[in-house]
């Protein structure tokens, strides 16, 4: 109720703004943020009350059917930070940006991330389907630049050729992907974030991000599954 009722104030408004601009924000700089923002404001300011901080601002975004939503990254497991508009359940957030024909290879390279084993996508299997796209052929080269600027917009990620979905994606399109891929998309059981590059119990079927894995059998001689206790048959990284 506090929170509800704490005022927005010009501190408030200044890192809302920066992290929209910004698209996502990584968890140090959103606490450098804060910090920036309550002594230029010369407002209250204490290290460990970013999150409330967020929580006061969020209350003030409900009525926009706005959030400031918390990921984790599935690479180093670090803390990141965007604005999500509620209103947009699919992958209309991007259609003001890029053509029809973008879209649709965006979301066919989706498909092929969330419904393969390790949450990745070769640029081989990506640019076969460039010219079968319902919209219109796209030739590999235009498939390529394409792939370029989704990487760069961090919409997706690409290492050695291999494409998965950026953390901003997956905080920003949480509830369209878990509605749209029901059958594959989990949340992970340590952190209850969306996983798309995730471990998988053998036993139970619940997954975990590859960060949590390390985190959560650290120091442990057998690694058991936290919630059926069998072992766990993963290699843990």
């Amino acid at each position: 109720n506090t929170v509800m009722a704490a005022q927005m104030t010009n501190a408030h408004r200044r890192f809302l703004q920066v992290l929209m601009s910004n698209g996502i924000t990584e968890g140090s700089e959103a606490r450098k943020l804060h910090q920036h923002c309550c002594e230029t404001d010369k407002v209250y300011y204490a290290q460990d009350k970013l999150d409330d901080f967020i929580s006061t601002i969020n209350s003030h975004l409900q009525p926009l059917f706005m959030q400031i939503r918390k990921g984790i990254s599935e690479d180093d497991g670090r803390a990141h930070y965007a604005v999500v508009n509620l209103a947009e359940t699919e992958v209309t957030k991007m259609a003001s940006d890029y053509t029809e024909i973008e879209l649709e290879l965006f979301r066919k390279t989706m498909d092929l991330i969330i419904l393969s084993e390790n949450g990745f996508a070769s640029s081989t299997d990506i640019l076969n389907l460039a010219d079968q796209l319902k919209t219109k052929k796209m030739k590999k080269k235009e498939a390529e630049q394409v792939l370029k600027v989704f990487v760069e917009d961090r919409w997706l990620s690409e290492k050695n050729g291999e494409y998965t979905l950026h953390t901003r994606c997956i905080i920003e399109m949480e509830q369209y992907i878990l509605s749209n891929y029901q059958d594959v998309a989990r949340k992970c059981n340590i952190c209850h974030s969306l996983a798309i590059q995730s471990q998988v119990c053998e036993s139970c079927g619940i997954g975990m991000h590859l960060p949590c894995v390390r985190k959560y059998f650290r120091g442990q001689t057998e690694p058991r599954c936290p919630k059926c206790n069998e072992f766990w048959s993963c290699d843990t990284p």
